[in-house]
């Protein structure tokens, strides 16, 4: 016979994960439209262009730009984050997209995020398209940008199949990772 054992303070924090969770874990019924999540990512490029002029310089030598405006993450020892966004060849929209991931470990709160992936070669490009889903971090070589290394990026420097922004953070979480992150077409 199996049996589990609680001792007081794993029973509460287990009680109050399980209350709070579906408080601060949004429930999505639907994709957004096509016309939502082309406005939204238009807006939230210009943002990160408008920020960071490294993102603007990769962005013009890019052969492509995975956008998603808005990423959800919330948690409270198991975390969640998820979003929708669209792929962007030669301005216009190639397909669309959504970003999920999963996590575990010593976290609580919620936060939101924008990411853009700049796909710099046909390899990457053509990666994207021949997987129905797939895990950044596995495949094209991604290359997280943090200020310190915006600040060495060059469009002469760029070698890489892909570069990796986070930008408009807000919420009470700290730390942004799109590593593991599972990026899946989706039909809005």
């Amino acid at each position: 016979m199996f049996k589990l054992k609680f001792n007081g303070f794993a029973l509460a924090f287990a009680l109050t994960t399980a209350a709070i969770a579906p408080a601060i874990v949004p429930v999505t019924a639907e994709a957004a439209t096509k016309a939502d999540l082309d406005a939204q990512s238009s807006a939230a490029l210009q943002t990160l262009y408008n920020a960071n002029p490294a993102a603007k310089a990769i962005g013009a030598k890019a052969r492509a730009v995975l956008i998603f405006p808005s990423i959800v993450k919330a948690g409270l020892v198991f975390g969640g984050a998820y979003g929708e966004g669209e792929l962007l060849e030669h301005g216009r929209v190639a397909n669309y997209y959504n970003s999920l991931s999963g996590s575990w470990g010593l976290q609580a709160g919620a936060q939101s995020y924008g990411y853009a992936v700049f796909l710099m070669n046909d390899k990457a490009v053509n990666y994207i398209h021949k997987t129905a889903g797939w895990e950044i971090g596995v495949g094209p070589t991604v290359v997280v940008v943090n200020e310190g290394v915006a600040r060495n990026l060059s469009t002469t420097t760029l070698k890489d199949d892909a570069y990796a922004f986070a930008f408009d953070q807000k919420g009470l979480m700290a730390g942004v990772q799109i590593e593991g992150t599972k990026v899946s077409k989706i039909k809005p």
